[in-house]
């Protein structure tokens, strides 16, 4: 039984923690491998990214497994999360071995960070790395196979997109090779998400037919987003983060081009992507439960369209899961208010 979610992967687990209230709006989501680890790659398309360990994910460097990627409110302030990560994995002997005694470990944790500085009210309020042992904790704490939750939840909980909130998204689906491809997305993109003219998810016109919002609903929600673009000033500085994850075994090399493709999801949903105030950055992962199948080129072809598939379904339904938040810093409908105000 599947759960149209990242944790569709066997072994994946995810956690979140969460910052709300008080100043504060942000938080940090950790993906969790099985204990040895995946093989793991990174593509970075944004022009204002912030990561951490993305170079040692590169196919001709050392590192072919990681234990763990930390996605994080904060911008590069919030890329301290990935210490208290490091930190618990070394604890139970989980990382790169780098001496004799099973304790000499060194875990490599990439991580990738959101803008969401002062979206509650106080610009530093941000995670650290008691935030990001918090979101492992839950990852490990966390029913196998388990559902996710979604929308303003750890990294995804000052998300905004374009106009309209942000927040955390997942799908997953089973190939007719049996292999699983997932994806968990992070949408908090400079460009939006819903077509001005129709109010449509761009996602969705990617899905099958689609029913199209009511005239004079859509003129409202255009009202409304005009005016709480107009109260949230600066314009934002944002960022779409995404980890894609196959049970297919696959090398280093084929993991980085699923990370690449996979950044065709975001070019789906969001419009414009990409930009010089975008950090967007796509994680993948490869359990290595089930190998290739002998037409191996064909086989990887299927996993690569599948994880952009999954990578637009993860963002449709990161915006469709968000609620509408108000802070002192600035008011951010949902797209459920606006266009679903039933639901």
């Amino acid at each position: 039984m599947t759960v149209d979610a990242l944790t569709d992967v066997p072994g994946l687990r995810v956690g979140h923690a969460t910052r709300r209230g008080g100043g504060w709006l942000t938080g940090t989501t950790v993906v969790l491998a099985p204990e040895g680890g995946a093989v793991a790659a990174v593509d970075v398309r944004g022009g204002g990214p912030g990561t951490k360990e993305t170079d040692a994910l590169d196919p001709r460097n050392l590192v072919r497994r990681v234990e763990a990627v930390v996605l994080t409110g904060g911008s590069a302030f919030g890329l301290d999360a990935a210490s208290g990560v490091m930190a618990w994995l070394e604890e139970r002997g989980r990382g790169v071995r780098v001496g004799p005694d099973p304790s000499h470990v060194v875990p490599v944790v990439p991580a990738a960070c959101v803008f969401d500085l002062g979206r509650g009210g106080d610009f530093r309020a941000r995670p650290d790395a008691a935030t990001g042992r918090e979101a492992v904790e839950a990852a490990a704490a966390s029913e196998p196979g388990g559902p996710v939750p979604q929308g303003c939840v750890g990294a995804g909980t000052g998300a905004t997109v374009g106009p309209v909130k942000g927040g955390v998204g997942t799908a997953s689906t089973v190939l007719a090779s049996g292999v699983t491809v997932a994806a968990l997305v992070v949408a908090n993109a400079a460009g939006s998400a819903v077509d001005p003219e129709t109010g449509v998810l761009y996602g969705d016109l990617l899905q099958g037919r689609v029913a199209y919002p009511d005239a004079g609903v859509h003129e409202a929600a255009r009202r409304r987003l005009a005016e709480a673009a107009a109260r949230n000033a600066p314009p934002p500085l944002n960022t779409t983060l995404a980890v894609v994850a196959t049970d297919a075994d696959l090398s280093k090399a084929q993991a980085q081009k699923l990370a690449g493709t996979a950044h065709d999801g975001i070019a789906r949903a969001v419009r414009p992507v990409h930009l010089l105030n975008d950090g967007d950055t796509v994680f993948a992962l490869s359990t290595g439960a089930r190998p290739l199948a002998p037409d191996q080129p064909l086989a990887l072809n299927d996993i690569l369209a599948a994880g952009a598939d999954t990578v637009t379904r993860a963002i449709v339904r990161a915006v469709r899961a968000a609620e509408p938040v108000q802070t002192p810093a600035g008011t951010w409908p949902s797209y459920g208010e606006l266009y679903d105000p039933t639901r």
